[in-house]
């Protein structure tokens, strides 16, 4: 089978290697007897074009050392959380499942998993894990989400252009100015820097770098700080790239991540924020663009890293499994070892182990270290709780956004209605 993600797949093996303690043995290396017992997953469809052949290998390295059999049945992400909800009605969940970051909360309120803390603790994994995952696999004080993998959003840019104008890579946010100003004046039909209207994840990191917060919780309730004064200077910077320094398009009101992605490909856009599993299509949809581009952590205000939301998933344990430890087991050996590594070299994501991230972060390639160092560096969470969705649903941030760029309301009033509406929602649990 030809794989489809091939160029990240390479970038990925270049930058994990092999780690010490690559095995699938688990860390503790206790024993589990599942002799004549099976487990049921659930594993989500399309992230791995070679799934049924690595889960083959997992499940004959699983039966081996449980004397269980591994039933993987593959759920479409489009379909996967009403698939989720319908079968915690009715107590038919699977044993162990991928669950996306921002669900884990949610299936955790409902009362379907099964807290693993414990089991993390006793495999010795409990400081090997990349905090940002372990935040967003969190709630109410339990671990729900083993860490399996994970992509994060950097700031990618025309090195060739940057090369060209003589501009330094940006490590604040006056760099970040000053290199659209140039580029701007220089290259008149590129875009600088796009400012996208309907790309939620691309606004947090400004938010965050300036010191503010999405929304804090305190004895239960959520409060959005979406209007304190560290985010609105997030939110003024980020969209005054467009409104005040000519960054943007006025089309990119409306763009998504995917239209910031094309227009990259294009050779229209000199920087942007894109997610580190981007490279290969970057590469795949316009070859003469390999070598010619690279990657730096999101810079903060004054410098250091402004943290970026980790996409990726977890693996969650079901209460209706009725052998928990060997649930465990199948999980740790797919978080941990080789199984982790050899799914990060087949995706492009990196894995939710944070020894080994150690030789990415080490890397010289322009489009790996930087994304690692990212990761763990300048991982982050949206709010975790299961009301976090109806945010998303309605698109709360997206439409702030694209009133300020709009000019239809100020910072002050968007982020002021923005915060309100966002607060409501994280509190409404009916």
């Amino acid at each position: 089978m030809k794989k489809r993600y091939l160029p990240i797949a390479l970038l990925a093996t270049a930058a994990l290697g092999l780690a010490a303690c690559s095995s699938s043995a688990p860390a503790d290396g206790g024993k589990v007897d599942g002799d004549g017992q099976s487990l049921k997953v659930w594993i989500m469809q399309g992230t791995n074009p070679n799934s049924e052949d690595f889960f083959a290998e997992v499940g004959k390295s699983f039966k081996e050392e449980t004397g269980a059999d591994l039933k993987v049945e593959y759920v479409q992400w489009a379909d996967a959380h009403d698939r989720f909800v319908t079968s915690i009605a009715g107590g038919t969940t699977p044993d162990v499942a991928e669950t996306g970051t921002t669900w884990t909360a949610e299936f955790a309120d409902a009362g379907a998993l099964a807290p693993i803390t414990e089991y993390v603790d006793k495999a010795g994994l409990k400081d090997d894990l990349v905090e940002g995952l372990v935040k967003s696999g969190t709630y109410d004080g339990e671990l729900y989400g083993m860490p399996w993998y994970a992509g994060v959003r950097a700031m990618v840019y025309r090195s060739d252009v940057f090369d060209e104008l003589g501009i330094k890579v940006p490590t604040n946010w006056a760099e970040i100015e000053a290199a659209v100003a140039t580029i701007k004046a220089a290259k008149p039909d590129m875009i600088p820097f796009p400012v996208p209207g309907d790309a939620e994840f691309q606004v947090y990191p400004w938010v965050w770098g300036a010191g503010g917060e999405v929304a804090t919780e305190k004895d239960g309730t959520w409060t959005s700080e979406m209007d304190s004064a560290k985010s609105r200077e997030g939110l003024e910077f980020y969209t005054g790239l467009a409104t005040e320094h000519g960054s943007s398009t006025s089309g990119a009101t409306t763009w998504k991540e995917t239209d910031v992605l094309d227009n990259f490909t294009q050779g229209k856009v000199a920087m942007s924020l894109q997610g580190s599993w981007t490279p290969a299509t970057i590469i795949q949809k316009a070859p003469e663009l390999e070598g010619k581009f690279a990657a730096t952590p999101i810079p903060g205000k004054d410098g250091g890293i402004s943290p970026s939301v980790l996409g990726g998933s977890h693996l969650s344990m079901f209460n209706t499994s009725k052998n928990k430890e060997l649930a465990f087991k199948f999980i740790e050996m797919m978080g941990t070892g080789k199984y982790a590594e050899k799914w990060a070299e087949q995706t492009g994501y990196f894995p939710g182990q944070t020894s080994l991230l150690d030789d990415a972060q080490k890397s010289d390639n322009p489009l790996v270290k930087p994304f690692a160092e990212q990761m763990v560096n300048g991982g982050a969470s949206v709010p975790v709780t299961p009301t976090f969705g109806a945010v998303q649903a309605k698109k709360t941030t997206n439409a702030m956004i694209q009133s300020i760029l709009s000019g239809s309301k100020t910072v002050e009033q968007a982020s002021t209605d923005a915060a309100k509406e966002m607060t409501g929602l994280l509190n409404d649990k009916k």
